[in-house]
């Protein structure tokens, strides 16, 4: 299996210092601050990314459990919001998804977003989070 990468650099105090975080692909180089992390600031953080993995995860590992059980998605859209609380800590996961899935019905599309939930490698990388909230809706 694939070995991925990135990296961070730091410069400064905490609240005065800014740094740049890299994907290891090159197709993102982005800065962060104290400010965008923990207030209103410009610029990316660690718990954005986090979310943004979350999200891409969960997608593709449902879209897999759908073809795996006959069913070919049209489209599958997550969003993660990730909740930073105190110490600190992130504290809940909201992934919010909407697929259309051609001949699927709510109920059954329900228990396959269950399992990419718990199943994908990004949620079970997770686990420390005390919460990871799911809200799966089938369109058409």
């Amino acid at each position: 299996m694939a070995v991925r990468g990135a990296e961070a650099t730091w410069q400064g105090t905490l609240k005065e210092g800014k740094g740049t975080m890299k994907l290891g692909s090159g197709l993102y180089e982005g800065p962060f601050t104290y400010a965008s992390r923990f207030e209103s600031g410009e610029g990316t953080n660690p718990e954005e990314l986090i979310g943004a993995a979350h999200a891409g995860c969960f997608s593709m590992f449902l879209s897999a459990l759908l073809t795996n059980n006959g069913f070919q998605p049209d489209t599958i859209h997550t969003t993660a919001t990730v909740h930073l609380g105190a110490g600190p800590k992130i504290e809940k996961i909201e992934l919010k998804c909407e697929a259309r899935v051609p001949g699927l019905d709510a109920e059954k599309f329900a228990e396959f977003a269950d399992q990419a939930k718990a199943g994908c490698p990004v949620s079970k990388a997770l686990a420390g989070v005390d919460e990871i909230v799911l809200d799966a809706k089938l369109v058409s």
